[in-house]
């Protein structure tokens, strides 16, 4: 039982990284039916800057660690990130709005690419040891034993999904992001703004994948200009799991594939870990390809 929950714990805590990663991914699809490959590659321009950002406070402040000082990395990140987004969207993929969808894929391939090697060159290819903002502190219960950054992690992912879920379904922006996903053109003539919504869209998306770069720095403290790869592409598998374009069904998606991945690790299959998130987008796409949330749509040819 203490190793049920033990991996239950684990696997909630990855899991909710995943999510606020398959969140960016689901809500651009939502928009503009774009798949942004890139957004894993910004989850680690996310870690990057929060490595820099807290060395630099960390000097500051003669080597101590605060939650205040997490905060201040993570908004500063938040904005970096959130305001990449912004000129990635502009760039890169407004011009392309009406081209075909093939060549909206082809450069967010590209774009991914370039924020690789680009950090390759800007930040070294060699891992760096992301900096201690908050003390680390073991706790243990009922035999289960987690430590203060697994609950920060929860914590942190659980108020900006719910953040997120309010923004969507409580503001006036939410639903002019509804209308858009929903008809493009129609909301267009109803006078919603949608260049901006949709840059807004790339904003927040970005935002909170720098939130899970930091929350990912917290967890697994070497990063490197690879390391959005995988993550990434786990997320986009949370995110065709959940439903692509639904909201909560990222959320359901990334804690399934942390869960099922932690529950993979600790078993005699641990080799096999980081092959689960594709085998899952196999089945998934084989016998529900609208995924578990999503609702088959049929299109015209």
């Amino acid at each position: 039982m203490q190793t049920l929950l033990q991996n239950l714990l684990n696997g909630i805590a990855s899991g909710s990284i995943y999510a606020l990663i398959a969140l960016g991914y689901t809500m651009v699809y939502g928009i503009l039916k774009l798949i942004n490959f890139a957004h894993g590659d910004i989850f680690m321009l996310g870690s990057f800057v929060g490595f820099y950002a807290g060395n630099f406070i960390a000097k500051q402040n003669g080597g101590g660690s605060s939650p205040l000082s997490a905060a201040l990395v993570m908004l500063l990140s938040m904005i970096v990130c959130g305001a990449f987004g912004y000129l990635n969207e502009r760039i890169a993929y407004r011009p392309l709005r009406n081209a075909p969808r093939i060549a909206s894929l082809i450069t967010a391939i590209g774009v991914s690419f370039f924020l690789e090697f680009g950090g390759q060159f800007v930040f070294g290819p060699d891992p760096k040891f992301f900096p201690t903002l908050i003390d680390k502190h073991v706790i243990q219960f009922a035999g289960v034993v987690t430590t203060n950054y697994q609950l920060i992690v929860l914590g942190v992912a659980i108020a900006f999904m719910a953040l997120l879920q309010y923004i969507v379904y409580g503001t006036k922006y939410g639903r002019a992001m509804r209308a858009v996903s929903y008809n493009f053109e129609t909301a267009s003539l109803m006078g919603i703004p949608t260049d901006r919504v949709i840059s807004t869209t790339f904003v927040i998306g970005s935002m909170l994948a720098a939130v899970a770069g930091i929350l990912y720095g917290l967890s697994y403290p070497k990063i490197d200009p690879l390391m959005g790869v995988m993550p990434g592409l786990k997320a986009f598998v949370a995110a065709v799991l959940g439903g692509i374009g639904n909201v909560p069904g990222a959320v359901v998606g990334g804690l399934l594939i942390g869960i099922i991945e932690s529950f993979v690790g600790g078993s005699a299959y641990s080799n096999y870990r980081d092959a689960i998130a594709f085998v899952i987008l196999i089945v998934i796409l084989l016998f529900r390809p609208s995924g578990l949330f999503g609702k088959y749509q049929a299109e015209k040819v």
